[in-house]
C-alpha cells in the first residue's frame, strides 16, 4: 500500500480593506464656504469721514447693515434694481441717498459710497475731498461742545447756526455734483436737437428723420431723469417731519447730551449745586436754537436752491420738445401741402384722360366699317378731327373750372 501523505490545510486569510477616508472637518467646509459666500456678495465701497479722510473697503450687506443700523432692505434700494430710481430716505442714525449714479449711505460721522470708481461718481468723489476738510473746525468745537462742556460765548452757537451739519454738506454736493451733470446732458442734447431739427425743416429725408427720433427718445429719458430728482425734492419739501428726520447731526448731539447730562446728574457737587444749575441753564438756552426738532430752515433753503435749478433744467428740456413739436408741425404741414399738390396733379390729369379719351371714343366711332356719305367728301378728315379737338379741350376746361367752383384745387 502507498503511504497516505496529509496536506496541511492553509489557513484563509481575509482580503486586507482599504483605510477609510479621513473625515472631514465640518467647520472647514462651513468656512470655506462662508468665505466663498462672502466674497460673491461683497461690494466695493468708500468711507469718508467728517476730516476728508477716506478709504476703500470691500464688505458685503451684513457688514453695512451693522455698521449703519439700517434694515436690509434700505440695501436694495442701493441695487441695481433701483438703479434709474432717484430716493433720499432718513433712517434712525443714517440718510439714504440714491440720485442717479450717487448710491450713498450718509451719517453724523462718516459717508459710505457705493461704487466710486465709476467715471460718473468720481467727480462727486472729488468734491467730497476738496470741501470736507475746510468745514471741519466749526464741527469739531461742536462735539467738544455737546460732550460736556458748557459754551462760554453766543458766538460759537451763531457758527454752529451758520454751519451745515456734516450729513448736509454731503447731500448739498450730491446734489450739486448731479444738477450739474444733468445740466451738461441737457445741454449736450440741445447742441445735437437745435441743427438737427432745422436740417429737417429745410429737407425732410429718412435720415433727418431717423435722427430727431432718437434725439426724441433720449429727450425723453432724460426728462424722466430730471423729473424724478425733483419730485424726490419736492416730497421733501411738502412734508416737514421729514425733513426734521434727516438732521442725523442734531439726533447725534442730543444724545451726546441726554448721556452727558446723566453723567453729570449723578457727578454734582454737593457744595455748588447752583453753579451747576446757573450753567446748565445757560448752555441749554444757547444751544436750544440748534437743537429745535421743528426748526428745518437750513435744509429747506438748501433743497429750494436745488428745486429751482432742476425746476430750470426741466424747463429747459420742455423748450426742447416743445422746439421739436414745432418741427413736426411744420414739417406735417409741408407734406400736407405736396399732397395737396399731387392731389391736385392728379385731378388734371384726370380731366386730361377723360377729354381724350372722349376724343379716342369718337376716333374709334369713325374707324368702324359702317358706310357714311361723310367718307366721300374731300378734306373732311381735317374739320372733322379738328371739331374733336375742340370739343376734348371745352371739355377738359370745364372740368378744371368746375373743380375750381368746388374750390377742390387752388387758383
Amino acid at each position: 500500500m502507498g503511504k497516505l501523505t496529509f496536506r496541511r490545510k492553509k489557513k484563509s486569510v481575509p482580503p486586507t480593506l482599504p483605510p477609510p477616508p479621513p473625515a472631514i472637518d465640518p467647520s472647514i467646509t462651513t468656512t470655506k464656504a462662508s468665505a466663498k459666500k462672502k466674497a460673491v456678495g461683497s461690494r466695493l465701497w468708500m468711507r469718508m469721514d467728517r476730516l476728508g479722510q477716506s478709504e476703500l473697503i470691500e464688505c458685503d450687506k451684513s457688514v453695512i447693515i451693522k455698521r449703519v443700523s439700517i434694515p436690509a432692505r434700505d440695501l436694495r434700494i442701493l441695487g441695481p434694481i433701483f438703479s434709474h430710481s432717484s430716493s433720499i430716505l432718513a433712517r434712525e442714525k443714517a440718510m439714504i441717498v440714491n440720485l442717479e449714479f450717487i448710491r450713498a449711505i450718509v451719517t453724523a460721522e462718516e459717508v459710505l459710497l457705493l461704487d466710486p470708481l465709476r467715471q460718473e461718481v468720481l467727480p462727486f468723489v472729488d468734491q467730497l475731498r476738496r470741501q470736507l476738510p475746510q468745514k471741519t473746525s466749526q464741527d469739531n468745537e461742536m462735539q467738544s461742545a455737546t460732550a460736556g462742556e458748557w459754551l462760554a460765548a453766543p458766538e460759537t452757537v451763531d457758527s454752529l447756526q451758520d454751519e451745515l451739519p456734516f450729513e448736509f454738506q454731503v447731500l448739498e454736493i450730491a446734489l450739486e455734483v448731479v444738477c450739474t451733470y444733468l445740466d451738461s446732458s441737457v445741454a449736450e442734447l440741445e447742441r445735437d436737437a437745435y441743427p438737427a431739427l432745422d436740417e429737417l425743416a429745410i429737407s425732410v429725408s429718412t435720415k433727418n428723420l431717423e435722427q430727431v427720433r432718437s434725439l426724441k427718445s433720449n429727450l425723453t429719458r432724460l426728462l424722466a431723469r430730471v423729473q424724478k430728482v425733483r419730485d424726490e425734492i419736492e416730497h421733501l419739501l411738502d412734508d416737514n417731519e421729514d425733513m426734521a428726520q434727516l438732521y442725523l447731526t442734531r439726533k447725534w448731539i442730543q444724545n451726546q447730551q441726554a448721556e452727558s447730562f446723566d453723567h453729570a446728574s449723578n457727578s454734582i457737587v454737593p457744595g455748588a449745586p447752583h453753579l451747576r444749575r446757573l450753567n446748565s441753564a445757560r448752555s441749554g438756552s444757547l444751544v436750544s436754537n440748534y437743537l429745535n426738532d421743528q426748526d428745518v430752515e437750513d435744509l429747506e433753503m438748501l433743497l429750494e436752491a436745488y428745486f429751482m435749478q432742476l425746476d430750470g433744467t426741466r424747463n429747459k428740456i420742455l423748450s426742447v420738445r416743445e422746439y421739436i413739436d414745432d418741427t413736426e408741425d411744420y414739417v406735417n404741414i409741408q407734406l400736407d401741402n405736396q399732397r395737396n399738390e399731387l392731389i391736385q396733379l392728379q385731378l388734371t390729369l384726370t380731366s386730361a384722360s377723360f377729354a381724350i379719351a372722349v376724343e379716342t371714343g369718337l376716333a374709334g366711332i369713325f374707324g368702324m366699317n359702317i358706310p357714311c356719305t361723310l367718307y366721300n367728301i374731300d378734306g373732311i378728315f381735317g374739320e372733322v378731327v379738328g371739331l374733336m379737338t375742340a370739343v376734348c379741350v371745352v371739355l377738359f376746361v370745364l372740368v378744371l373750372g368746375y373743380a375750381r367752383w368746388k374750390k377742390l384745387i387752388g387758383s
